[in-house]
């Protein structure tokens, strides 16, 4: 028990205006716009370490040079390593969910794709109560925190921290990806977290002169030259500290001492969709019959937290290249040597992209009115969440449908705040889901025949030439569906009215003063697309309401409707 086995430091009493639990991608946001006012103290606490040795990048290579990701994705030294229960509708398979646990949060741990989602999104998260957050209040947040490399315009943004890049390869592989997708019968957009999400294009990614460019590279690492802004690493949260229903500060653990430090302002979670719900109910905020269950005092009865998780599930769609241009020989000990060394001299070569440089997004049957499917393609194979290598020339699209219907929830599994909590996504849960992912695996089956493959295709990997009929593509969907890593929702944002709301739209937790969350479990629903560009867009207009200014708008921003 960790209250056992830590020391108990009783040093001065140490308040700040501002504590915020979590340096990942919001938390990161928060702690640069907060304290750009030289009379706010804020106190960042991460639980995992720094995302530099010895203040160099080049020396945590496995974080910063893009190509490397997969190494961070399967070890706990910077992760969470969480896992699920097993999933009764995925044949009772147990999942893998990495979430980041250092400087940067999972922004130093994903594949640096920078996806906002679409409009509509926006808007269905005010008709789902989070008054003041449709696409009209959003985008210019969107545009606040982006510096793309192609310059601002309506949608871009052109001078803010986070740096974006357009994908550059000629890879013939990415190319005859958007090809395929245009003879199949897909536009190609030029941009499709602009005016046009619809359709197949180069990605964006958070990459700037060859190396990830995380939250604490854009926000944190800037900030930590004011006075006022104390970041640490290593320091466990184990609770908030209340009076009353007001929170007043947090304790945590580092180098085996429980410390207190207090919030004359406000204590901020920005823990992500697992820990911020996980820190609420261990301090009393939650359901106050499972609490009580696990002995801990109920503070607030929030029957929401924890409730509402939702995530995408993705699947492998894998083909034998007859010719050898993946990048199988790439990942040879040898040329990885070659590859890397070029990065660390001067950040350049394939180890300088995660590769992932094109997809799209569709919609996969009538009445859809925006997509639904995404597309990442890869000029590779990727096995076990790349816990083992590849073993042939082949190349890959990574789909899934956006708005998964299944919904599960997270509880603790017991008041020992180091124990993971009861992770349920509950996924493919409905027939929905089901038919979805099996779509997917058609479509993407129809855009790998057109004749832009012809020259390099060879036999399909997965599902594999015995997949045909529905059931038999059913059974590859419950038998290799995986997460895509976008949990989210588990705090989500609504109306005080709504009994499973945890925050109101001002970030706010209900019936709790002085106590907020801001980071992806407080969105109502989960977005069309990748997490991390929605996340930093969240904070972004979170420090500006808790900060008091005037929100952002941009009325009547075209956004394309199909003909049909």
């Amino acid at each position: 028990n960790l209250s056992t086995s830590a020391k108990t430091c009783a040093p001065e009493k140490k308040t700040y205006n501002y504590i915020i639990v979590g340096a990942g991608s919001a938390g990161c946001v928060l702690a640069n716009r907060l304290s750009e006012d030289p009379n706010n103290s804020v106190l960042l606490l991460e639980a995992g370490p720094k995302d530099t040795l010895l203040s160099s990048k080049r020396l945590l290579w496995k974080i910063h040079m893009p190509a490397a990701l997969i190494y961070n994705l399967c070890d706990d030294k910077y992760n969470w390593y969480y896992h699920t229960t097993a999933q009764k509708h995925v044949n009772n398979r147990v999942m893998y969910w990495p979430r980041g646990r250092v400087w940067g949060g999972s922004s130093s741990l994903n594949a640096m794709v920078y996806i906002r989602g679409h409009a509509e999104d926006y808007n269905r998260w005010e008709r789902q109560g989070a008054t003041g957050w449709n696409y009209d209040h959003c985008l210019p947040y969107f545009r606040k925190a982006q510096c793309h490399e192609l310059g601002e315009d309506r949608y871009r943004g052109g001078n803010g921290p986070l740096h974006v890049s357009r994908a550059k390869t000629s890879h013939t592989l990415h190319v005859a990806f958007l090809e395929a997708g245009q003879q199949a019968g897909y536009p190609f957009t030029d941009d499709m977290n602009g005016f046009q999400q619809e359709g197949v294009g180069w990605m964006d990614m958070t990459i700037y002169k060859g190396q990830r460019w995380s939250a604490a590279s854009a926000y944190l690492r800037p900030a930590l030259v004011r006075r006022n802004l104390t970041a640490e690493e290593k320091t466990f949260v184990t609770r908030i500290l209340f009076d009353g229903t007001k929170a007043v500060g947090v304790e945590y653990v580092q180098s085996g001492l429980h410390i207190k430090v207090y919030a004359n302002k406000e204590v901020i979670l920005s823990g992500g969709s697992i820990n911020s719900p996980q820190l609420l109910m261990l301090s009393g905020v939650g359901n106050a019959d499972d609490l009580k269950t696990l002995g801990i005092p109920v503070v607030c009865h929030r029957p929401g937290v924890g409730q509402n998780l939702q995530d995408h599930l993705e699947l492998y769609v894998q083909q034998q290249c007859i010719e050898p241009i993946t990048l199988y020989k790439s990942q040879k000990s040898i040329q990885m040597i070659k590859v890397g060394i070029e990065w660390l001299w001067k950040f350049t070569g394939d180890a300088a992209t995660a590769h992932l440089e094109t997809g799209g997004f569709i919609r996969s049957h009538p009445g859809a009115t925006h997509p639904d499917i995404q597309f990442h393609f890869l000029p590779s194979q990727v096995i076990d969440h790349g816990r083992v290598s590849p073993n042939i020339e082949a190349y890959q699209v990574h789909v899934g449908p956006m708005r998964p219907t299944s919904v599960g929830w997270l509880k603790l599994k017991s008041a020992n705040p180091k124990e993971h909590p009861i992770i349920e996504p509950n996924y493919l849960s409905t027939e929905t889901d089901v038919l979805e992912l099996r779509q997917s695996v058609k479509l993407t089956r129809e855009i790998f025949a057109q004749k832009a493959f012809d020259r390099y295709r060879g036999q399909e990997v997965t599902p594999g030439s015995h997949a045909q009929t529905d059931k038999e593509i059913d059974a590859f969907v419950r038998e290799k569906a995986d997460s895509a890593y976008h949990p989210s929702c588990t705090c989500k944002m609504g109306q005080p009215s709504d009994p499973m709301a945890v925050v109101d739209p001002e970030t706010r937790v209900i019936g709790m003063e002085n106590l907020r969350v801001v980071d992806s479990s407080i969105m109502p629903s989960l977005v069309s697309g990748n997490l991390n560009a929605p996340t930093i867009m969240l904070a972004e207009k979170a420090a500006d309401i808790i900060k008091g200014c005037p929100a952002l708008c941009d009325k009547d921003v075209p956004v394309y409707k199909p003909k049909s």
